[in-house]
């Protein structure tokens, strides 16, 4: 991580990843990235559905491949940043010449070998099936349908833990401590992803989120009545209620199950998220 001398109140806990001796290319490979609009939030009628979201630095669009359909080995060229994930993506040169973008493990670097096969091997970086996966391996970037592209353990120093197989499905231990189920045609990637240190990142202050494209939060105790569940009193008050509550009176977070009780993939979860201190 980087520190930096506090020549502000706000620069004094500020920390940032260190990209030197990661980082090996400043600029994108152009003819895989493109514009765009973000959604910030809003809806395809234009309205607001997820809140505190909005401005933010302008962003290049980079074309990344999470399906790994290409069967084709592959070198990693180049290790960048990319501004719309946490963790670092590579630039994969194919033996027929083809580049695609890929998020990669954090052990790779430039000259690393990637193989997506069925009989790959159990290497960082190497992509396979999870019937032919190790049990207890570290896994990321993994499918929840056969084919669809990988969805979980997508976020910088993520990983999701094989621990058993049966009956042609998988049990993975997620990063949440949730233990669910997928079909073992379903792929991943081995290994974990990059830029591990993410986590430890400080924002430090408030103009630094909204470079990011976060917009302030407001606690709701800090409201009237009229505008959240939460508000009113004379001074400092408590929630005056049981359960935490979201704006529309659903209940929010402090271990409150928010999940539909009739949810279509619930017989695949086989053990909750535990949540709390003592997670």
């Amino acid at each position: 991580m980087k520190t930096y001398k506090p020549y502000t109140k706000s620069r004094r806990h500020m920390t940032t990843v260190t990209f030197r001796g990661k980082i090996t290319a400043a600029e994108p490979h152009k003819a895989l990235t493109s514009g765009g609009k973000r959604d910030v939030g809003r809806n395809n009628a234009g309205r607001i559905t997820v809140r505190h979201k909005g401005g933010g630095h302008k962003r290049l669009l980079r074309d990344v491949d999470f399906s790994y359909t290409k069967r084709v080995p592959a070198v990693v060229e180049t290790v960048e940043y990319d501004p719309n994930r946490s963790g670092f993506i590579g630039l994969l040169l194919y033996k027929d010449g083809e580049r695609r973008y890929a998020l990669l493990p954090k052990s790779s670097v430039v000259g690393t070998a990637v193989i997506t096969n069925e009989d790959a091997p159990a290497t960082p970086g190497n992509r396979m099936p999870l019937k032919n996966a190790p049990l207890g391996a570290f896994v990321y970037n993994v499918e929840i349908k056969p084919g669809q592209g990988g969805k979980l353990g997508r976020a910088a120093g993520g990983h999701i833990e094989l621990v058993a197989r049966d009956a042609g499905l998988v049990d993975l231990k997620m990063p949440s401590s949730e233990i669910r189920r997928v079909p073992e045609e379903c792929w991943a990637t081995l290994g974990e992803v990059s830029n591990e240190e993410h986590h430890l990142m400080t924002i430090g202050k408030a103009g630094r989120s909204r470079w990011l494209g976060i917009r302030p939060t407001v606690r709701g105790t800090a409201m009237n009545p009229v505008d959240h569940p939460h508000g009113g009193g004379e001074g400092r008050q408590g929630r005056g209620l049981r359960r935490a509550k979201t704006l529309w009176g659903k209940p929010s977070g402090k271990g409150q199950k928010t999940r539909k009780p009739k949810k279509y993939s619930n017989y695949l979860i086989v053990s909750r998220r535990k949540v709390g201190k003592r997670r």
